[in-house]
């Protein structure tokens, strides 16, 4: 006999009423939402007690499903994934409430304060370790949606908290923003790529990314507004984007569902898991994979940036060949510059029993790490 196991965790109710009090007297509450609303299809629940509150919403650093949607009025974007930067941007605040996600995912170590002065934090996760190891604030152990919910109905007849001028970053969910500087080297920018992808996916396409260095740049040609549409890790180690986005587009075969698949993967992330693209060529599966080459690595750049070290060696990388070695693996491949030729690529990509791999040469810009 098949056995089954739930797998949500109610919120201890007299818990969740301290956390309702202490929201419903907070003068200028924020709420920090994490991937678990996505994992539990959240996002109306997530809306609806926003809004009933009446509080900005960042998404959790380093999130790797988004939480919210990024056209929403009261969506702030991704906070920064180091402590002074995101204490600095919860500044103003008395009440912060995390729901679905660690506080925090840290990447580069730029010391600071965990949190502004005066700020309170209160943590919802149904991750025991996370509750545990948690450095400030108040935790309780329940479902990210089942606890929105229960907040919710508690808060009753609460009148959403008084407006104030909200942060909106371009970037959304991206902790940084891009390097604005206009490609001096003849080769599209990352950004004009993106675009172009954006302008003939069709609507409900699933995004997986794994090309840091690029990260700004994509979230602010291609914004998050449809559940379930974009994934990418959650520890920045590279090398799951790519087997990820395989294991996407064959349970949307499986399923029915069909949705398209696009991966944004770097020329040097796809190095990590670069064996996927024979699995995805073996199923048959119609995935676009974009490789944004900029013939270095260029995420450590950044870091070399932050950390005052230039000159690190062994950060470039040129004469890697990908189209060679996706049509070594069985893909369909090309190397495109042109605006309109990657659009056709593309939409062609889709109706093919193929994984379609285009290598597009982009300009060599170092953004800021955070």
């Amino acid at each position: 006999m098949v056995r089954t196991v739930s797998q949500r965790i109610a919120p201890d109710p007299s818990r969740l009423a301290e956390f309702a009090k202490i929201l419903r007297e907070a003068r200028s509450p924020v709420l920090i939402y994490g991937a678990a609303i996505a994992r539990g299809s959240g996002w109306d629940q997530a809306v609806a007690f926003a809004e009933a509150l009446g509080a900005p919403v960042w998404a959790a650093p380093a999130s790797e499903r988004p939480p919210f949607p990024e056209n929403h009025p009261l969506y702030s974007g991704g906070l920064p994934f180091a402590m002074q930067p995101l204490s600095k941007k919860l500044e103003g605040h008395d009440v912060a409430l995390v729901v679905g996600a660690p506080v925090f995912r840290y990447y580069p170590y730029v010391p600071g304060p965990y949190l502004p002065a005066g700020l309170r934090l209160l943590h919802i996760s149904d991750d025991p370790a996370e509750t545990g190891r948690a450095p400030v604030g108040d935790s309780l152990l329940g479902d990210a949606v089942l606890s929105l919910e229960g907040l919710k109905a508690l808060l009753g007849d609460c009148k959403p908290k008084a407006t104030r001028a909200r942060e909106r970053v371009p970037h959304r969910m991206a902790p940084h923003g891009s390097n604005a500087a206009k490609a001096s080297d003849g080769r599209l920018t990352a950004a004009q790529v993106f675009r172009a992808l954006n302008e003939v996916r069709p609507a409900n396409t699933i995004l997986v990314e794994e090309s840091p260095s690029n990260l700004a740049d994509l979230h602010a040609e291609w914004s998050i507004t449809e559940a379930d549409t974009f994934y990418t890790f959650a520890s920045g180690i590279l090398g799951w984007n790519l087997p990820a986005a395989v294991g996407i587009a064959l349970a949307e075969r499986d399923s029915g569902r069909n949705r398209p698949v696009i991966a944004i993967i770097g020329d040097g992330s796809v190095q990590y898991s670069v064996q996927s693209l024979w699995t995805a060529a073996q199923l048959r599966l119609p995935i676009l994979i974009i490789v944004p080459n900029n013939d270095e690595y260029c995420i450590l750049k950044s870091f070399a940036v932050l950390e005052e070290t230039p000159g690190v060696p062994g950060l470039d990388i040129p004469g890697l060949d990908i189209v060679s070695i996706a049509n070594g693996y069985g893909c369909d491949a090309a190397r495109l510059d042109d605006l309109e030729e990657i659009k056709k690529a593309a939409v062609q990509a889709w109706s093919k029993s193929k994984p379609t791999v285009l290598e597009v040469p982009i300009s060599r810009q170092v953004p800021p790490l955070i």
